[in-house]
């Protein structure tokens, strides 16, 4: 049979349409809707690490906003201000001596450039517009995360509709099906559009181009770009119509569309767009669609996830019922949590793959031309979360792009390092843009430290895969370089004469003067000293597995040793400045203070148990001052912010506190996810909120660390566990070491683990209670009582390469 002719069209749709209808949560990881979307944060996302795309699901009127990843505004410039490291220690005498009105005056007028332009903007809009018989009946819309298919299915007029919107990363397009069940019943119109600095017109019967420029005609224009669309039908005709294409009496059609920039390469985008689209409808639509699926299940079928209750009435109910019956419920849905757990690792393999730009604070998808913060990488914070997940719930190839961000920014970090701050090495300040400015800017005071956390990622994707080529040559040299700068950086403290880094802040928040008004401005804040510290350590380490012993590394283990140290104050407190200070915002969204806790790891239960201990105490005094300070300052709640309540759930779960991580998962999911999902943000005149894909993947990343970590030279088993997910079992979660685990437990308790090796060497697992180790039905190993007295049992064995272990609770004598 002609698998393209209308006949087989029809056959297929028909054997399709009931199952299409009764596909449940049991074991696959869906989305689904009654109705289209009526606005964006209803649409469902689809995507390829470039091309992305919003999907509505109307039935008369289909709209499908368009992304691709390097439509920015702006151009690269200069915004370093050269010479600007000669007021520096002018600067430090006014902090030393707590002049701070006087330092940040200085630092603006001095050391701050120009704001840089720049700004993510939507690629398009595809439409299309349906001549259907009938009013739409028997509606359903979904998003298969396992297959990364939008799809939609309705009946009109006795017709039954689909349709399948997939981005395919082996073929470079975002590719639309449409068919019906019966022959030549599918009519419609297709066109391309943008709101302005584009033109939209037919290229032959089957083709339809737009042609613009981000910011077309204003000073800061940026990227051409160009999105070309063509259409196959099974039956039927296309034809150009009126600056459309227009499609009569088909069965079935597959719209293809591509899109190319000059951000990269200047020559000649619409030629590479061009053959992108006729490449890709050249190959019969069965074969894209399974090379799409092949690919992406490559990366998202690596995982799975129970957290019980699949089977109760509330999971079976569509997406938007569940997240608002979440806003009104005392107890959190499990299964929901962990669809968005799945939601997360769907929209990283979507947003960042190898070759790309990394997922930004939209990751992918904007609809706008002027996004939320630009929708750039924001360094303290933002840009680092969406990567958490990215070794626990292996995804390592999708941190590839971030690396490749780093890197590219070093050049420019250098030309920053050396005129603003007078310093070897490379910097990076709070943000960029696709422009790769690294110095800072007026409107966002002065932070240096973000190549100090991104290098943190350099380190954990080594401690995750033991690949000792790319520590040695990739993330030693970027590692270096950024300790360099912080050799420079530091200055003694006049009081203790160690070593401080400042001028700096604790990012986001400012503490009161008292003589009124506030501050940012300090000398040493806690995350600065963290970060060095959690720097320096790393250098060490990576220098003695590579051989290394310089000059370099004699002066990062001398200036390690003269670091200041985290600090406690007189409430029990860990300190976020230099020295005790009253918080502007007592219940302020950021927690940079507790980096050393997550993402750091110095700070543990039992390797620093008085600093946990006031690591928990400043977590409860956030919890406390969120209302009273969106009171006093009528600012938004911060138990409203996705990625802090994200960020709150690692950080308990690193303490150990499942209850709390578990409720700030719960506050996540009432107050700061959308309907299809996407995490948000309070803004001013959006009352549902800003999508920042953060969120997702911060809520990702705790839902792993509740139920593995391995930070402590361990891999902890369960070590969050709340009695709400009283069953469960994962499989393909990793860990340190090289390690990929997979774990089962009942009413609580460990039923089962299974640990394979990629490298061989020494593995410890503690356990919630007394296992054995066994590898191909023998015992290798038997666990003891850890002597941290906290009831966990210890084992260790030597791990083979390649070698699986089982790990079986010992039954009681």
């Amino acid at each position: 049979m002609n698998m393209r002719s209308p006949v087989f069209a029809v056959l297929s749709l028909l054997l399709l349409w009931p199952a299409f209808f009764v596909r449940t949560m049991a074991g696959v990881p869906l989305l689904w809707y009654e109705r289209p979307a009526t606005e964006w944060l209803e649409a469902l996302p689809v995507g390829n690490g470039r091309l992305g795309a919003m999907v509505y699901g109307g039935g008369a009127a289909e709209q499908i906003q368009l992304n691709e990843s390097t439509v920015w505004s702006g151009r690269p410039g200069e915004y370093d201000r050269a010479g600007a490291h000669r007021h520096l220690p002018e600067i430090r005498r006014m902090l030393f001596g707590r002049n701070y009105k006087g330092a940040a005056a200085l630092v603006t007028r001095e050391l701050l450039g120009d704001r840089p332009a720049g700004a993510y903007q939507l690629l398009g809009n595809l439409r299309l517009d349906f001549a259907l018989p009938g009013e739409v009946s028997d509606y359903r819309r979904e998003l298969d995360l396992d297959a990364a298919v939008a799809r939609v299915a309705f009946r009109s007029g006795g017709v039954a509709h689909t349709r399948e919107v997939f981005a395919s990363a082996p073929h470079q397009a975002v590719v639309v099906r449409l068919a019906c069940d019966r022959p030549g019943a599918l009519s419609f119109s297709a066109r391309l559009d943008r709101a302005e600095g584009a033109d939209g017109a037919s290229d032959g019967d089957d083709a339809f181009e737009l042609r613009g420029q981000a910011d077309r005609g204003k000073p800061d224009a940026g990227t051409a770009f160009v999105a070309r669309l063509r259409i196959v039908t099974e039956g039927g005709s296309v034809r150009a119509d009126g600056g459309r294409l227009s499609v009569t009496g088909a069965t079935a059609a597959t719209l293809v569309v591509t899109a190319a920039t000059d951000y990269r390469d200047a020559t000649d985008p619409r030629a590479r767009c061009t053959a992108q689209a006729e490449a890709a409808v050249a190959i019969p639509y069965a074969r894209l669609r399974a090379a799409h699926t092949a690919d992406f299940q490559t990366l998202f079928r690596r995982v799975s996830l129970d957290l019980g209750d699949g089977a109760a009435p509330e999971a079976a109910l569509p997406t938007d019922r569940r997240i608002e019956n979440a806003r009104h419920a005392a107890e959190s849905d499990p299964a929901l949590v962990a669809l968005h757990f799945h939601y997360g690792r769907y929209l990283l393999i979507s947003s960042s793959r190898p070759g790309g730009l990394p997922a930004n604070l939209q990751g992918l998808w904007n609809d706008r031309l002027e996004p939320p913060w630009f929708s750039g990488w924001h360094f303290d914070l933002n840009a680092q979360m969406n990567y958490w997940p990215a070794n626990t719930a292996s995804l390592g190839e999708c941190h590839e792009p971030l690396f490749d961000l780093i890197d590219r920014l070093r050049e420019n970090g250098r030309k920053t390092a050396r005129e603003v701050y007078g310093c070897r090495g490379f910097v990076v300040s709070h943000r960029t843009n696709a422009w790769l400015f690294t110095g800072p800017v007026k409107g966002l005071i002065i932070w240096p430290t973000g190549a100090g956390w991104l290098c943190q990622h350099y380190w954990t994707h080594y401690e995750f895969t033991r690949d000792e080529a790319f520590l040695r040559g990739r993330a030693w040299p970027a590692m270096r370089e950024a300790a360099e700068f912080f050799l420079d950086w530091l200055v003694p403290a006049p009081d203790t004469g160690l070593l401080v880094a400042g001028p700096s802040i604790s990012p986001e928040n400012a503490f009161l003067l008292p003589g009124g008004g506030f501050s940012s401005l300090d000398m040493g804040p806690a995350m600065d000293q963290q970060i060095v510290a959690e720097l320096f350590d790393h250098c060490l380490a990576a220098a003695k597995i590579l051989g290394i012993r310089d000059a370099f590394t004699d002066e990062v283990a001398s200036a390690r040793k003269r670091l200041a140290p985290t600090q406690t104050g007189t409430d029990g407190r860990i300190l976020e400045w230099s020295t005790e200070r009253p918080e502007r915002e007592p219940g302020h969204r950021h927690f940079s203070h507790l980096y050393a806790v997550y993402p750091g790891d110095a700070i543990t239960p039992r390797a620093a148990p008085e600093l946990a201990e006031a690591a928990r105490k400043s977590l409860l005094a956030r919890a406390e001052g969120s209302a009273d300070s969106a009171r006093a300052l009528n600012i938004s709640d911060n138990s409203n912010v996705g990625w802090s309540l994200a960020w709150n759930a690692c950080l308990w779960a690193r303490l150990g506190d499942a209850a709390r991580a578990r409720d700030a998962l719960g506050r996540l999911l009432r107050r700061c996810t959308a309907p299809n999902l996407m995490d948000t943000h309070p803004a001013k005149n959006t009352p549902r909120g800003v999508f920042q894909i953060d969120g997702n993947l911060g809520a990702t990343a705790a839902v792993a660390e509740m139920l593995l970590q391995s930070h402590e030279d361990e891999i902890a088993l369960l070590p969050a566990l709340p009695a709400a997910w009283a069953d469960g079992a994962f499989s393909g979660l990793r860990a340190r070491g090289g390690f990929t685990v997979a774990a089962a437990w009942r009413r609580g308790v460990l039923s089962e683990a299974q640990i394979t090796a990629a490298t061989a060497g020494p593995c410890a697992v503690r356990a919630p209670a007394s296992v054995s180790v066994f590898a191909e039905g023998a015992r290798v190993a038997k666990s003891h009582p850890a002597e941290s007295g906290d009831g966990t049992h210890l084992v260790r064995f030597e791990a083979a390469a390649g070698a699986t272990y089982q790990l079986r609770p010992d039954l009681p004598r």
